[in-house]
């Protein structure tokens, strides 16, 4: 009996080591056999949806409303859409002209399998508003963007502070407590072997159909809105439908890898002198704002806090626009 022990253990250590892979391949199976990855997607706002050719690639936006253009740019995330700002769209559209803009790699706009960098993001921004002084003729707006939408708007208008009235940020990345992010102009936080990992083909989409599951859209969905009794379900169900898309799994790789974090976002931020309003929750897994104090001091930024999760336009919209409108007042008025 002694000598059969080792060939046992070593059958035993080959099946469990087996499992894994086993799994992997199962799962791979699943999503090329079982998975719809062309789901029919609707609207995510309401109004008109159109598209635009620019160097950014084609973009799809949409629009209603008459009166002052406001813009709203939604978060990037591995289920990211124009859903994430439809409050704000659907309650600014009796007062103002709104424009939601679907981000490169989102929603009804271009997911090709290209480099997706914060100056693609930017550039989107700047041909959106190109779009939108053609539309109304107007060479400043005010714009609100969503987490590290924020960068982005935040690049925009350090570019071209005239093109701006006032930006908003939702729960702006990188600013943090220990953010101090001033590395080289343009650089970014992420690896780009990590992208090339995810996006191998044997198990590019198997694995980005694992991390956009109903149960996997809600979890992350839990984190965000701090309580799984708050999440908002219209957003899990439309985070489920824009992320079985084709091409939908190639700008989130991008994202998980940490390209799209900018090394210089401090330097961006603190170039910013138009007026600014910077919105964040005080509830789940995003609640390290410990660099706002700081840009409040300055008198160009106004802090708002709300008793929310990272998504206050969803459960707080009444105080939320309230303490906006007042700020775009005080703005005016200055």
């Amino acid at each position: 009996m002694k000598f059969q022990s080792k060939p046992r253990k070593r059958s035993l250590m080959r099946t469990l080591l087996g499992l894994p892979l086993a799994a992997a391949l199962a799962g791979i199976a699943y999503s090329k056999q079982f998975i719809d990855h062309s789901m029919m997607l609707p609207n995510a706002v309401s109004g008109e949806r159109r598209e635009l050719l620019t160097p950014a690639g084609r973009l799809a936006y949409y629009t209603a409303g008459q009166g002052e253009p406001l813009l709203l740019i939604h978060s990037i995330n591995a289920a990211g859409s124009a859903y994430e700002m439809r409050p704000l769209y659907e309650h600014y559209r009796a007062s103002r002209r709104v424009y939601a803009l679907e981000l490169p790699g989102f929603g009804f706009s271009e997911r090709s399998n290209r480099e997706y960098t914060p100056r693609l993001y930017t550039d989107a921004i700047l041909a959106m508003l190109d779009q939108i002084r053609r539309d109304t003729g107007a060479d400043e707006i005010d714009a609100l963007a969503l987490s590290l939408g924020s960068e982005f708007l935040a690049r925009a208008a350090s570019e071209h502070p005239d093109r701006f009235n006032t930006i908003g940020l939702i729960a702006p990345t990188g600013m943090r407590k220990n953010d101090r992010l001033y590395g080289e102009a343009g650089s970014v936080r992420g690896s780009p072997a990590t992208r090339a990992f995810f996006e191998f083909p044997l198990w590019s989409r198997p694995f980005y159909d694992a991390l956009t599951s109903r149960v996997s859209i809600r979890y992350f969905l839990a984190k965000t809105f701090g309580s799984d009794t708050a999440i908002d379900n219209g957003l899990l169900e439309y985070g489920y439908l824009t992320t079985h898309q084709p091409g939908a799994q190639h700008a989130p790789y991008a994202f998980v890898s940490g390209l799209l974090f900018s090394s210089d976002i401090s330097r961006v931020y603190d170039s910013l002198t138009l007026p600014v309003f910077a919105a964040h929750g005080v509830r789940g897994d995003f609640t390290d704002y410990g660099r706002l104090p700081e840009y409040a001091a300055r008198g160009n930024w106004t802090v708002a806090e709300f008793q929310t999760g990272a998504l206050p336009h969803f459960e707080a919209i009444d105080q939320f626009t309230a303490a906006y409108d007042a700020f775009l007042q005080r703005s005016l008025a200055a």
